[in-house]
């Protein structure tokens, strides 16, 4: 397998990420945005989820495609972010057109991060500026770990984070992820410093340090509480329907139990949104689709692993950071 040049979601040419955070209150906020609207779809596996605008998504309604996605921390708060975003992309005269009106169109999803040692006493949700600012400094470059929506991030025995990784397929098409890593679940193996998605990592992108020999007998960690929720975006140029993206991101779920164990958890808001800029043809819809499952669910799970060893320590963390334990 061969990633792409940047091994980043913003190796699917056209999108672009921009991260704001907040370092006293221990959140932030995630956004990508692409040169033009693009076809977006959602799955939803946990069962506490915090969202904006996803039964627009759904492959039977009538608008298809966004302008932009938003992750964003501080639990159902968080979604004031993409009320800056819309906000400032309507200023650029971005939207959906109704008669003179454009609006634009932004889905969005939260995590929990209210309890992790920030300072929460705003009198105004900080949330709508930080979406404002991670919009403006979207680039089609970005650091990993304790940034955007993962910057107030935890599992059960680290920091979690923010990460992203790609993938060429077969067919010559790129599928990327980004994820915000807060599960209750972990991405280590219980007494190791092994990842779960080792079998999956790429060179050393997330250590090198091989696969645990206990997976089958070690019971999983978990923080056992509510300050949970892995949030994604998985993305690719192939030129996917709106019900073929709803697939790609179901798929991609795979990912998710692959790298953080237990998974999709009734106290998790696990959600994937996919993405495509609908800019290389699929030649062949049944090999195609598979390897873009496939690569999908292999990214998620690498980004998984990347965000969390990408984590830095900071005053008044409540878990340590992977790379200082």
């Amino acid at each position: 397998m061969q990633t792409g040049p940047k091994n980043l979601i913003t190796d699917v040419a056209g999108l672009k990420i921009g991260n704001a955070r907040n370092a006293a209150i221990k959140s932030g906020t995630t956004v990508l945005v692409a040169e033009a609207p693009f076809t977006a779809a959602v799955h939803v596996m946990g069962g506490a989820p915090g969202t904006r605008e996803t039964d627009l998504l759904a492959p039977d309604k009538t608008v298809t495609q966004v302008d932009a996605l938003v992750l964003s921390g501080g639990s159902a708060i968080g979604l004031d972010a993409a009320s800056g975003v819309a906000d400032a992309l309507r200023a650029q005269g971005r939207g959906f057109q109704v008669a003179d009106q454009n609006v634009p169109i932004v889905p969005a999803a939260i995590l929990f991060d209210l309890l992790n040692g920030g300072d929460k006493s705003w009198q105004r949700s900080p949330y709508y500026d930080l979406g404002q600012q991670a919009l403006a400094a979207a680039s089609d470059s970005f650091a990993l770990g304790t940034e955007g929506a993962g910057a107030g991030a935890t599992t059960a025995s680290f920091k979690g984070g923010l990460g992203s990784a790609s993938l060429r397929t077969p067919s010559g098409h790129t599928v990327g992820a980004l994820v915000a890593v807060n599960a209750l679940g972990d991405a280590v193996v219980p007494g190791s410093r092994q990842f779960w998605a080792a079998p999956w990592e790429l060179g050393d992108e997330f250590g090198g340090h091989g696969t645990a020999t206990n997976t089958q007998t070690a019971w999983p960690k978990t923080k056992v509480s509510e300050r949970n929720t892995t949030i994604a975006i998985v993305a690719t140029d192939a030129d996917l329907s709106q019900a073929e993206l709803t697939r790609l991101a179901t798929a991609a779920h795979d990912g998710m139990a692959r790298a953080l164990v237990p998974s999709h958890t009734p106290m998790d808001g696990d959600l994937v949104f996919a993405a495509s800029t609908n800019a290389r043809q699929v030649q062949d819809p049944v090999t195609d689709a598979i390897d873009l499952g496939h690569a999908a669910a292999t990214c998620l799970a690498r980004a998984i692993a990347r965000g969390v060893f990408a984590a830095t320590a900071e005053p008044g963390d409540l878990v340590p950071a992977y790379a200082t334990s």
